[in-house]
C-alpha cells in the first residue's frame, strides 16, 4: 500500500542581509537542502530572485515532504546572485542555518539569526521561515463551499423531464436548510501548527534481571563507545519529540531499585533524586542523569509500569481539564523483562486512554515479551481487569532487538509511527479543534 505523505509549504523572508553589490544591494535568492545522511546534503528547493533588496519576502514557497517520526535535518542557505548560472558556487554567500523541519512546523514563528560558515554572524542578518501544510485541492474547495453554504438557504428541485415538457414548469418543490454545522478533520499539523506542545517523560527500569551495571553483560552496562541499549532508545526517541516542547525540560524516572538513603525500592524516582523537580536539560539532560544515577541506586525489583503510567496520566488528566489541545503527553517506558502488576497496568492504560497521552514501550535484551504486546492492543482492543475496553490504541510496543542492525532512525519510526493517529484521535474524540485554528484559502 502507498505511504500517504504529508506536504508543507515553507515561506522564507530574510532582514538586514548583508551588502555585496557595489552601488545597490545585494540581489538574493535562498536553497533548501536537505540531510540525506554521511554529512552530504542535497538540493530540496529553492526561491526566486529578488533584486535589490536587503529585507526580502520570498513569494515561492519551497515544499518538503513532512514526517513526524524522522529527524529531518534542513539548510537553509541565502546567497547574493549577480549571474544567470544554476551553481551557486560563484555567488556571494550572505549567511543560512541549520534546523530540523520538526523546529519549524512546532513554532508559529521561527526566526533565527543567519550565520557564515564556522559559526560566524552574518552582521545582523536573520532568516524567517513559517510552514502551512498542503491540503488536497478538492479538500480546501469543499470548505470553502462548506462556509458558503449559509448564504443559500433555498433550493429548487427540477425535474429534467418536466421542465422540458411543460413551458410554465417552475420547479417540483422548494428545499429550505435551516441550519448548517461545519465539520472539519483537522490533521496532526494542524494541531502541532495551532500551538499544540508535546510532553515527553522517560521511565526507565533499573530492576536486578538488568545485571550488574558494572558487569559488561548487563543491560545497564556503558560499552567503550558510551552507549548501550537503554541510551540508544532514549536517543532515538528523544531527538524526535524534543522539537515539538518549547521549554525542553523533560522529566524522566527510573522504577525497580532501591533507592538511597533509606534504600526502600521505588517505582517512580526522578533520575536526578529530586522528585520536587524531576525535570532533566534536553535529551542530553536525561542522558546525564542517567550515568550518574547508575552506581547510585541498587538494582531490584519487581517490574511495576502502572506507578510511573498513573504519573504522566496525573498531569495529562490536569491538561485535559482545560478543555483545549494545548497539550499532549508521550511516556517512553524502556524495559528489560515480563511485567509484573498487569492488571494495574492494563487499568492504568485503560484510564489513560481517555486522556491526551501515547505510552511508547521499548524493550531491551532477549526476553520473552510477550505481556508487551498483549498491551500493544494491536489483536484486539486491550481491556481492564473487569472488562472495560480503552477508549483509543494508545501503547506501542517494540522490541530493541528487531534494531540491532538497524540504522538509529529505524526505531523512532517504528515506535512513533502511530503517535499522529493517536493525537488526532483523541481530540477528535473531545471535539476539540486545534488552539489556533489553520486558515482556509479560497479557491
Amino acid at each position: 500500500m502507498a505511504q500517504c505523505v504529508t506536504r508543507v509549504e515553507l515561506s522564507v523572508s530574510c532582514e538586514n542581509l548583508l551588502d555585496k553589490d557595489v552601488g545597490s544591494k545585494s540581489d538574493p535568492l535562498c536553497v533548501l537542502l536537505q540531510d540525506v545522511g554521511g554529512d552530504r546534503w542535497a538540493e530540496l528547493d529553492r526561491t526566486e530572485r529578488i533584486k535589490n533588496c536587503q529585507k526580502p519576502e520570498f513569494s515561492k514557497k519551497l515544499v518538503v515532504d513532512y514526517y513526524f517520526e524522522k529527524v529531518q535535518k534542513l539548510k537553509f542557505g541565502v546567497y547574493d546572485i549577480d549571474n544567470k548560472s544554476f551553481d551557486l558556487n560563484d555567488d556571494d554567500y550572505l549567511g543560512g542555518i541549520e534546523c530540523t523541519l520538526g523546529q519549524v512546523v512546532s513554532s508559529s514563528v521561527f526566526t533565527r539569526p543567519l550565520e557564515l560558515k564556522r559559526g560566524k554572524p552574518a552582521g545582523k542578518g536573520t532568516i524567517t521561515i513559517s510552514a502551512e501544510e498542503i491540503k488536497d485541492a478538492r479538500t480546501v474547495s469543499l470548505e470553502v463551499e462548506a462556509r458558503n453554504l449559509d448564504k443559500k438557504v433555498e433550493f429548487e428541485c427540477i425535474h429534467p423531464e418536466k421542465k422540458q415538457k411543460k413551458k410554465s414548469y417552475k420547479n417540483s418543490g422548494i428545499i429550505r436548510i435551516k441550519s448548517c454545522k461545519i465539520e472539519r478533520d483537522y490533521s496532526f499539523l494542524d494541531y502541532v501548527m495551532g500551538g499544540c506542545q508535546i510532553n515527553f517523560t522517560v521511565g526507565i527500569d533499573f530492576t536486578g534481571s538488568n545485571g550488574d551495571p558494572k558487569s559488561p553483560d548487563s543491560l545497564h552496562y556503558i560499552s567503550p563507545d558510551g552507549i548501550n541499549e537503554y541510551l540508544i532508545a532514549i536517543w532515538s526517541v528523544g531527538s524526535v519529540v524534543q522539537d515539538y516542547d518549547t521549554d525542553k525540560l523533560f522529566p524522566a524516572f527510573g522504577f525497580g531499585a532501591q533507592v538511597p538513603p533509606n534504600w526502600q525500592v521505588s517505582h517512580e524516582f526522578a533520575l536526578n533524586f529530586n522528585p520536587s523537580n524531576p525535570y532533566c536539560q534536553g535529551i542530553q539532560g536525561i542522558v546525564d542523569a542517567y550515568r550518574q544515577i547508575l552506581p547510585q541506586v541498587r538494582l531490584y525489583g519487581p517490574t511495576n509500569f502502572s506507578p510511573i503510567i498513573n504519573h504522566v496520566a496525573r498531569f495529562a488528566a490536569h491538561s485535559a481539564q482545560q478543555g483545549n489541545a494545548s497539550q499532549y503527553f508521550i511516556l517512553l517506558i524502556i524495559t528489560d523483562g515480563e511485567i509484573t502488576d498487569l492488571d494495574q497496568t492494563r487499568q492504568a492504560i485503560v484510564n489513560a486512554s481517555k486522556l491526551p497521552m501515547s505510552i511508547i514501550i521499548v524493550g531491551v535484551g532477549e526476553a520473552d515479551f510477550k505481556a508487551m504486546e498483549f498491551l500493544d492492543g494491536d489483536n484486539g482492543v486491550l481491556k481492564s481487569l473487569t472488562g472495560e475496553p480503552a477508549a483509543r490504541d494508545i501503547v506501542q510496543f517494540v522490541p530493541f532487538r528487531q534494531f540491532k542492525n538497524a540504522p538509529r532512525e529505524a526505531l523512532s519510526q517504528m515506535v512513533l509511527a502511530e503517535v499522529p493517529k493517536q493525537l488526532v484521535s483523541y481530540y477528535k474524540l473531545q471535539g476539540w479543534p486545534p488552539v489556533k485554528l489553520p486558515e482556509v484559502k479560497k479557491m
